[in-house]
C-alpha cells in the first residue's frame, strides 16, 4: 500500500471546517491541523482555514523550542484583512509567552517582550477594528491581569525606570 494523501471535495470544506471546531473543542489539536491541511490544499488562500491552522498550531505550544512558531506567523501573516493579521499575531505571542510561562524554569524577562509584544498588536487592531468587536480589549485586558499576578514580572517598574536621558555609553 503506498501512502498517498488524498484531497477532499470543495463540497465537503463547510463539513470539514465543522470538524476542525469540534476537534479543537475535544482538545485534539493534530487532528483539526491536519483537517486544515486537507483544505488548505484544495484552496490555499482560504482565510478560515489559515487562521484556523494557526489556532490549532498554537494550541499544541508546549513551551518547546520544537513549537511552530514560524509555521504559524506565516499562516497569521497570510490573512488579508489587516485587523485579523494584527489580533492573530497577537494571539501568536500571548499563547507563546503562556506555554513557555507553564514550563517550570522560566524567566519572566524573557517572557515580558513576548507578552509586550501581543499587548503592541492587540493595542494596534484595537485601532482598527470592527464595529463592535472588542476581542482585542479583551485579550490585553488578560495580558494585563496576568502580568500584574505575577509577582516575577516586574512590569510596571521596568517600563519606569528607563528615563529619556538615559542612553548607552559612548
Amino acid at each position: 500500500m503506498t501512502l498517498v494523501l488524498k484531497k477532499i471535495s470543495k463540497s465537503g470544506i463547510s463539513e470539514a471546517f465543522q470538524k476542525v471546531e469540534l476537534y479543537r473543542y475535544l482538545n485534539e489539536p493534530e487532528e483539526a491541523e491536519s483537517i486544515c491541511r486537507d483544505i488548505l490544499e484544495i484552496e490555499p488562500e482560504n482565510q478560515l482555514a489559515l487562521r484556523l491552522l494557526g489556532l490549532t498550531l498554537t494550541d499544541q505550544f508546549i513551551g518547546a523550542r520544537t513549537d511552530r512558531y514560524g509555521e504559524v506567523e506565516a499562516a497569521f501573516k497570510s490573512l488579508k484583512d489587516p485587523y485579523e493579521r494584527l489580533y492573530y499575531t497577537g494571539l501568536l505571542y500571548e499563547r507563546r509567552a503562556k506555554a513557555q510561562l507553564r514550563l517550570d524554569d522560566y524567566l519572566p524577562h524573557t517572557l515580558l517582550p513576548l507578552f509586550e509584544e501581543a499587548m503592541r498588536c492587540f493595542a494596534e487592531a484595537e485601532k482598527i477594528r470592527p464595529a463592535g468587536n472588542d476581542d482585542a480589549i479583551l485579550r490585553w485586558n488578560r495580558c494585563v491581569r496576568l502580568l500584574q499576578s505575577r509577582p516575577d514580572f516586574e512590569w510596571e517598574k521596568a517600563s519606569s525606570t528607563f528615563e529619556a536621558h538615559d542612553s548607552p555609553p559612548v
